[in-house]
């Protein structure tokens, strides 16, 4: 096996695409078709916040995002789309995938916002997610939800004739400040729940790519919350 650049997995990934658009912001290369996903594993410790009881968060799939069938607390998020730009990978897009993340506030009404149609940013070194309080019809595009750390760049492997694998695992995951205030203000959570927020790792992201096309090619649509 000889181990290959993101670049060149960009490059061959392109000529097993179905097609792919030139933006003002790069090329976009639609990958919906492959087998490409990224799995968000949340830590025991962010699931165990989320169990206290003066939180009692869930997190709910919803679009194409899928309960992982073997680890508990993780989410399987199809990888939908990369963008180069130039000679770099400048992103790589999980269209149509979506989280809910809710509660119970005091009252007994369900609070939280949906995460959706999620991005990794190469450049920042972030993931973003379009933002939008349950109930509200006003979603924050692509809000930074987590600034990360590579704790295995994307290594990527060739092997004859024509069959690319990619592995890649990002950790330290921590919320930004747009998004703790998101999940102070939509989660209606209590002052104390902030110390939470500022020291909680909330997990993995680990990505795995392949050349292999899927059985059916995921849809790659926006997910839109319903009203």
């Amino acid at each position: 096996m000889l181990s290959m650049s993101f670049r060149s997995f960009a490059v061959s990934a392109a000529l097993v695409a179905a097609s792919a658009s030139a933006t003002a912001t790069g090329l976009t290369i639609p990958v919906n078709a492959l087998t490409a996903d990224s799995v968000q594993a949340f830590s025991d410790a962010a699931l165990k916040s989320f169990a206290l009881k003066f939180i009692g968060v869930t997190v709910t799939p919803k679009g194409t995002a899928t309960a992982s069938a073997s680890t508990t607390g993780a989410y399987v998020l199809p990888i939908t789309h990369i963008t180069l730009k130039g000679l770099k990978i400048a992103s790589g897009q999980a269209r149509g995938a979506a989280l809910v993340i809710s509660r119970e506030n005091d009252d007994g009404e369900v609070v939280g916002f949906t995460l959706a149609n999620f991005s990794i940013n190469y450049e920042t070194k972030q993931v973003l997610a379009d933002t939008t309080p349950l109930g509200s019809t006003v979603t924050v595009p692509q809000l930074p939800l987590y600034n990360y750390n590579a704790l295995a760049p994307l290594a990527l492997k060739y092997k004859f004739p024509l069959t690319i694998t990619g592995h890649e695992v990002l950790d330290q995951l921590f919320l930004t400040p747009e998004a703790k205030a998101v999940f102070m203000d939509s989660l209606q959570l209590p002052a104390v729940a902030i110390g939470l927020l500022n020291t909680t790792d909330f997990g993995t992201l680990t990505q795995d790519i392949s050349t292999k096309f899927r059985k059916t090619p995921v849809p790659n649509k926006l997910y839109v919350p319903a009203p």
